[in-house]
């Protein structure tokens, strides 16, 4: 298995100085020329300045976290966060109120500046943070595969350690159930599921959500005898190294093609997040406690040919 390491990419201190630096500047600005703003933008100025006084010292506080931040962004994602939902909540209000007409349009110009130029950005902070911390909890737990493998109980009380010396497993890990992609690949397990017993393969779905949940699901892609495994704390997906996604492999031009143009949304929908949204999937072929081949994806829209991986290697 790979042992790969995620470090915060350097442009992310970078961004939150500037964060920072933007910030303090624009905080200043309010507080000393609270009117300003209204009148560049051709508005009457409020009756109470101080009121737009106290949201530039808010906003200046924002700046002061921001350069924190920037010192180790991974231990204080949580300031980061505040940041990204207020960035992400504040232009949602002032659509609502300039829609019902209680504010001009014409607020909203600074809205590109102060918060959509930073949803990018600041949400590929997070998603590093994330990654930065999932490796080191799966660096802390430090779970052999033999040690995952009977921490894995199917329904029937076995665990996979076990079942592997009875029979070669093929071990399909998916995302979280609301996926599309991950209804598309209990699909086509279920279509190539002939194929894959043929070969001498006890199929095994694993997944985040419950048994009951894990049950629905399989039922609805005719997959009531294929076993499954309920992992809700990862453990098989870390140990067999299934990283969280970037930003980009996330959300990327495929993601989006083969949803919309390839209709795949269309076909197998999607519902709410049963399970971690940034887990990759993968699968893997086990035997007697050792994996003999894997695959793992680097995108949510990537598929597995499980024939192909079933067959014997020449």
């Amino acid at each position: 298995m790979a042992n790969s390491t995620v470090n915060m990419p350097n442009w992310v201190p970078l961004i939150l100085r500037s964060a920072a630096i933007y910030n303090l500047s624009w905080g200043a600005l309010v507080i000393l020329f609270p009117k300003a703003a209204f009148e560049w933008l051709g508005l009457e100025a409020p009756n109470y300045p101080c009121i737009i006084q106290c949201l530039g010292m808010v906003i200046g506080v924002y700046g002061i976290g921001y350069w924190i931040a920037a010192r180790d962004a991974a231990t204080h994602w949580p300031i980061v966060l505040v940041g990204f939902l207020g960035k992400v909540f504040g232009p949602i209000g002032f659509v609502y109120y300039a829609w019902r007409r209680e504010l001009p349009w014409t607020m909203g110009a600074t809205i590109l500046t102060n918060d959509i130029l930073w949803w990018i950005p600041f949400a590929g902070i997070l998603v590093h943070a994330a990654r930065i911390h999932e490796r080191r909890r799966t660096t802390v737990e430090g779970l052999t595969l033999e040690q995952a493998l009977r921490t894995a109980i199917l329904p029937d009380g076995q665990n996979l350690f076990d079942q592997s010396f009875k029979s070669r497993l093929l071990l399909v890990c998916v995302r979280h159930f609301g996926c599309t992609y991950c209804r598309e690949t209990l699909s086509d397990l279920s279509k190539q599921s002939e194929q894959i017993y043929r070969v001498g393969l006890t199929p095994v779905v694993i997944h985040m959500g419950s048994i009951e949940q894990g049950k629905s699901m399989m039922q609805r892609f005719g997959l009531e005898a294929v076993g499954q495994v309920s992992d809700p704390d990862r453990r098989l997906f870390r140990t067999l190294d299934l990283p969280f996604g970037t930003l980009g492999q996330l959300v990327s031009i495929k993601t989006f093609w083969r949803a919309l143009v390839e209709g795949v949304v269309f076909k197998f929908g999607f519902g709410s997040f049963v399970g971690n949204g940034m887990q990759l999937s993968g699968a893997f072929i086990v035997k007697n406690g050792h994996v003999e081949r894997a695959v793992r994806h680097e995108s949510p829209a990537e598929r597995t040919d499980f024939a192909d991986l079933s067959c014997p290697v020449v």
